[in-house]
């Protein structure tokens, strides 16, 4: 009955799925554990019509036509600029990093001095690495990327890894980039944008084809057995090809050990005013247990007495109820990921995609281009 079976219905599934359906006519049935497709990106209209995204805020940009142009099939968009401050000894500042904020938080004497050294010294709307500053042998310049590495860096991975920050190895955690420039938007990307009606609408318009089934709530080994010879489904043999892009440690009953993630307790607060704070993200580097703060009617405008924010509160990853959402990048993880990898090639119609099958983390785009580049190496197949 079906020619592909897809596993999950985020970015690499529901791609994968809309190009064999349309280009191949080939029959998919997409498995998806939750009660809803989309995956992380995910949003939903609360009592109050503010568009939430249930798994933090996400917001679209990319410099990739060919992924925009794709994506624009299934949506029109809302151009949005996003923008971040972050609270450093008490005051609200714009990040990442850049002129506007030297001016914010050193006297003017002082700030008109490291902008002349950073203009003198480097292009303007060019972005240089604190390792590159600390380097240097200007005091000032090192001054800077010591300031911006304890205030706005160091705290704040800290909190969002579990560790503490003497722990920290500085050469990569200095790769933070200072903005030799004016533009207090967070990304500097070509397009930079949201769904006019939302992620969830995005993704039902991709995945609504005759050729695509959807089975939600719906764990993958409810429904597919792995033999040494292939896959079953429903307990037949099953001779198509199958698109896993779940944890790729779960699919293998945790063979080698369990690949470590991060995860986010997530909180949302229903308020009683128009609006709660001036940006859409403000972040708290150095106070509370929380790294941000996100007022959802920043992203999606709309009229409505209350404003729904999230604060964030990063924490262990426990397979038993938390999403995962931040692989850990360690070599011991990397080796233990491609022992997985090495023992998936037994199924040769097994195909990995996706952020929890490859232990990678991609941003949306990137995992739009990925699953696009997979779809083509089917073809060539």
């Amino acid at each position: 009955m079906f020619d592909y079976i897809i596993v999950g219905a985020g970015y690499a599934g529901s791609v994968m799925a809309q190009k064999i359906a349309t280009e191949l006519n080939k029959k998919v049935l997409i498995v998806e554990k939750r009660n809803h497709i989309a995956g992380n990106c995910f949003d939903y209209k609360d009592e109050s019509n503010i568009l939430i995204h249930k798994y933090g805020p996400h917001l679209f940009h990319t410099n990739n036509k060919k992924v925009f142009d794709y994506l624009s099939q299934f949506t029109s968009w809302d151009i949005y600029n996003h923008k971040v401050l972050a609270v450093i000894d008490g005051k609200e500042v714009p990040i990442p990093f850049n002129i506007n904020t030297i001016y914010e938080v050193f006297p003017d004497t002082l700030a008109k001095k490291i902008e002349e050294k950073l203009l003198n010294q480097f292009d303007y709307n060019s972005k240089i690495p604190i390792l590159e500053l600390k380097n240097s042998k200007d005091e000032d310049l090192q001054f800077l990327a010591d300031f911006v590495y304890e205030k706005i860096f160091v705290h704040y991975t800290a909190k969002q890894w579990g560790m503490k920050p003497e722990d920290m190895d500085g050469a990569v955690t200095a790769r933070v980039p200072i903005f030799v420039g004016r533009d207090d938007r967070y990304f500097n990307d070509k397009y930079q944008v949201v769904p006019s009606n939302g992620y969830s609408k995005l993704f039902e318009n991709m995945l609504n084809h005759k050729n695509i089934k959807l089975m939600l709530n719906t764990d993958f080994k409810e429904v597919c057995k792995i033999t040494d010879d292939g896959f079953e489904l429903m307990g037949s043999e099953f001779k198509g090809k199958i698109i896993y892009t779940g944890q790729i440690d779960e699919l293998f009953d945790y063979k080698f050990g369990e690949l470590p993630y991060r995860s986010v307790d997530m909180q949302f607060e229903t308020l009683d005013k128009e609006y709660y704070q001036d940006a859409a993200t403000v972040n708290y580097p150095n106070q509370y247990n929380f790294t941000r703060i996100t007022e959802f009617k920043h992203i999606h405008p709309t009229k409505s007495n209350k404003t729904i924010i999230l604060k964030e509160y990063p924490k262990a990853y426990d397979k038993t109820k938390d999403t995962p959402y931040y692989p850990i990048f360690t070599d011991e993880n990397q080796e233990k990921y491609n022992k997985y990898l090495e023992y998936s090639k037994k199924w040769k119609n097994l195909i990995l995609v996706g952020r929890l099958a490859e232990y990678k983390y991609y941003d949306m785009d990137d995992m739009v281009e990925r699953a696009l580049e997979i779809f083509k190496e089917i073809i060539n197949d």
